[in-house]
């Protein structure tokens, strides 16, 4: 139901969202209106059609503020909303469910939000091979919530940090002096268990990136036609071409049209509308 993102993980981002929200003092709203004894039953719901995603994040939530919070979760991380779905019932405590009502809610809303975007962006580009992909363009401190919300949108990983993967970028090339420096460099220092991709600004440093031992080549701000084209100089080597630059949910078709095998997009983090959900008695 949750995903596969690492317990610890999303227990720590919780507790930094809820002491951001508590202070010192935690709820004085409810603890100066509702008696402690009081028990309620809410449903968790949908106001607006998204993608949901966030569950573990939510779950936490609850577990963290009030073990005795019972959440009944009807729906997955993955799951399509519609206006009125009702995501889960979460009952116990009233002080508790109200004081961990906020946080939960942004967790979800904002992740949501992610996996909406991201499933847009999939749905334009069906039927075409190519994959849309994340970037590092994430909310610090939240990105592994975030990355695992673009798997809820039907979106495929890329790098999660600097330290999985090789990217060479157009400032690495800019202090080595070319493409083919940075690549061999690169590949020298990598040995086999690391893949080493490189951004190219122009189609002339595809061969110098290819002869250097790239097994990736990121295409940035490329026309179509120049996509094409490079889709066809590594046709059969097993070169992996990503596009990147000027990517939205209007050029996104075309782009995949080309045949480049991953297309990444930093606005499904970056520029995400939260989902509208609620908490109603």
């Amino acid at each position: 139901m949750h995903g596969d993102i690492p317990q610890q993980v999303v227990e720590n981002a919780v507790k930094r969202a809820l002491a951001e929200d508590l202070g010192g003092r935690g709820d004085v709203t409810s603890q100066g209106t509702i008696p402690a004894s009081a028990m309620a039953k809410f449903d968790l719901g949908a106001r607006e059609s998204g993608i949901l995603a966030g569950t573990a994040a939510a779950q936490s939530t609850f577990s963290q503020v009030d073990e005795r919070m019972a959440v009944e979760w009807h729906m997955n991380d993955g799951d399509r909303l519609e206006p009125g779905s009702v995501i889960a019932t979460v009952q116990g405590p009233a002080r508790a469910i109200l004081t961990a009502e906020r946080t939960a809610l942004n967790f979800l809303g904002r992740l949501s939000g992610v996996a909406t975007l991201t499933r847009a962006y999939v749905d334009a580009v069906a039927g075409t091979g190519s994959t849309i992909v994340h970037t590092r363009k994430t909310t610090p401190g939240l990105r592994a919530l975030e990355l695992a919300a673009v798997t809820a949108g039907g979106g495929a990983r890329h790098r999660f940090g600097l330290d999985d993967a090789i990217l060479i970028k157009d400032n690495h090339v800019a202090v080595c002096g070319s493409v083919g420096k940075a690549v061999a460099s690169a590949r020298r220092f990598a040995g086999h268990m690391i893949r080493v991709a490189v951004e190219i600004d122009h189609l002339d440093q595809l061969e110098e990136a290819l002869e250097a031992g790239a097994e990736s080549v990121l295409l940035d701000n490329f026309s179509l036609e120049t996509l094409r084209t490079a889709v066809e100089r590594v046709r059969g080597s097993g070169v992996i071409l990503e596009a990147s630059g000027g990517v939205n949910l209007e050029t996104v078709r075309g782009i995949a049209e080309t045949g480049v095998d991953v297309i990444s997009v930093g606005a499904i983090t970056h520029s995400a509308t939260c989902i509208d959900l609620g908490l109603d008695a």
